[in-house]
């Protein structure tokens, strides 16, 4: 059993700004009102697959705690989506608990990972390897001969997947009379539809590229399925139910339609051309609010996703970037300008800007289309790096965003601006991320990122103040050389590269260590946790 960290629950729950998600609704027709409650009732669905999904014992346990009415635990475990707090290295906050499962349920609790590899090997067809390791299958003991076997998502979850098939369909129907007044693209109505037969069918691929062309006049914007693959901590080869309802903002959506030229980042990318891709589809960008998010939403809050993940969709329908306005306002406001104050060198606090803040959100989700997929032997790299890989993923986006933002302020693109307010809001937000903790993706990223730039003299620490600036002579070659290498690590699939370079740039220095100290002292929120009010009334 892990040892319980001595937090409170009350000193747990306030690391967290409650922050209200809503929009406004005025402009939604009838049916659209009628169809939000619908898709609330399915996201809470997913909530419980993903509680299945993340540990084979939550959701007797959630049942133990409703019991209880411990209603401060009950909000604590909803948040976390599980008894583990994931910025304190997963330690648990319910006695009694074992140490969060690497590979979450998705394979047997007594695998090792040899023994999946094994037996990937003695599977005499392409596609029975390819299940195998499918974002759609989970891992199970044949009952009869102990032998392992992959099981479909759409017969694992069926008793879940069925009752939100129908709320799916049952939302459709009421935005059925709206799909004649669609534009050029995918209704709102059809998409539903299809997504939810791919529940039960466990084909996504048709659906997927029905999500990737939903129609600009859709004013909803629904995100729902299997997607992130970090709840598998083994391969990352296993992805968790999510579901998003937004009401899309429009006229922001059309102020960003410049950021979606990807490949003119690819063209300028400080890497052999060998590496790069010559044909990549301009992402679509839709900036949302949220109105409720179910599933594999734990906290900390998810500011923007670039998806699908699979790379066989990409390949086929591109990708599409989703930014979700009120999320971004409330981290600024609550997370990002109070960490900034203690920790940059009060010189470079002038730097500190929102709009560089939300810039760069929307170029790290731009930004993980660009640079290797596969490796340069044809593997994926997702295959290669293993359970690094969402990690080194995370840090490409992240610093290769910091280059194009750079980039697209020497090109004019952008001209709200400065390249300064990147890399100092850039250098604050670090500190953010490694907050969430460095056994999460984005913060093992950032903890790297941190170390490389510092190492490189991009950024440096006051021995006197323990206060951090940026190095403005150095942080524009230190930023073009991070993303470099991690692309190439990347293209190369070499694991005990990367390997090597995660231990070496990963562990936190006693000037960052005592930074964090210093954000944690000060009482400042680790992150916001979301009240969704359209919720309230089901």
């Amino acid at each position: 059993m892990s040892s319980v960290v001595t937090r409170s629950i009350p000193t747990r729950i306030a690391r967290f700004a409650a922050y209200e998600c809503t929009a406004d609704l005025s402009h939604l027709s009838p049916q659209e009102k009628s169809a939000i409650p619908k898709l609330v009732k399915a996201a809470k669905l997913f909530d419980q697959i993903y509680l299945r999904q993340a540990w084979s014992g939550n959701e007797a346990l959630e049942k133990k705690l409703k019991e209880k009415g411990d209603h401060d635990l009950c909000l604590l475990f909803d948040m976390y989506k599980g008894p583990w707090a994931s910025e304190d290295e997963n330690e648990p906050f319910i006695e009694g608990v074992p140490k969060r499962p690497e590979g979450g349920n998705f394979y047997p609790e007594d695998m090792k990972k040899e023994e999946f590899e094994e037996w990937v090997k003695t599977l005499s067809s392409p596609e029975d390897q390819r299940q195998a390791k499918s974002f759609y299958t989970t891992i199970r003991r044949n009952k009869e001969t102990n032998v392992l076997e992959s099981i479909p998502y759409s017969e694992e979850y069926k008793d879940l997947l069925q009752p939100a098939h129908k709320l799916m369909h049952e939302a459709a129907d009421d935005l059925s009379s709206l799909s004649a007044l669609e534009e050029k693209g995918t209704s709102i109505e059809t998409f539903l539809r299809s997504r939810a037969d791919a529940l039960l069918s466990n084909e996504y691929l048709s659906s997927e590229l029905d999500w990737l062309n939903l129609s600009k006049s859709n004013k909803l914007e629904v995100t729902a399925g299997p997607y992130e693959v970090y709840t598998d901590a083994i391969f990352g080869y296993k992805s968790a139910y999510e579901f998003y309802v937004h009401v899309r903002d429009e006229s922001s959506s059309r102020l960003l339609e410049e950021f979606s030229d990807l490949q003119f980042v690819e063209d300028h990318l400080p890497i052999p051309d060998k590496y790069k891709n010559d044909k990549l589809i301009p992402a679509p960008i839709v900036v949302v609010n949220q109105l409720f998010s179910g599933g594999d939403v734990a906290v900390p809050m998810t500011a923007a996703y670039n998806l699908p993940n699979d790379e066989e969709a990409v390949k086929k329908g591109g990708s599409k970037l989703v930014l979700i306005k009120n999320v971004q306002e409330g981290k600024f406001k609550h997370v990002m300008e109070p960490i900034a104050n203690q920790v940059l060198a009060k010189d470079q606090l002038q730097y500190l800007s929102a709009e560089a803040f939300t810039t760069h959100i929307l170029l790290h989700e731009v930004c993980h289309s660009n640079g290797p997929h596969h490796t340069l032997e044809g593997d994926t790299v997702r295959s290669k790096l293993q359970e690094y890989h969402s990690a080194m993923e995370e840090a490409k986006a992240d610093i290769a965003a910091l280059f194009a933002a750079h980039l697209m302020v020497q090109k004019g693109k952008i001209d709200k601006v400065t390249s300064k307010q990147f890399w100092a809001t850039f250098l604050a937000a670090a500190f953010r991320s490694i907050r969430f903790g460095i056994q999460e993706a984005h913060g093992l990223g950032q903890a790297c990122q941190l170390g490389y730039l510092i190492e490189k003299g991009g950024a440096y620490c006051d021995p006197e103040t323990n206060l951090f600036s940026v190095n403005f002579d150095k942080i524009e070659q230190a930023v073009a050389d991070l993303t470099h290498d991690i692309m190439v690590l990347q293209g190369d699939g070499d694991k005990k590269a990367v390997d090597a370079f995660i231990e070496k740039y990963s562990k936190l220095s006693p000037e960052t260590k005592k930074a964090l100290d210093r954000i944690e002292e000060a009482g400042i929120p680790v992150d916001i946790r979301p009240i969704y009010p359209v919720a309230k009334n089901l």
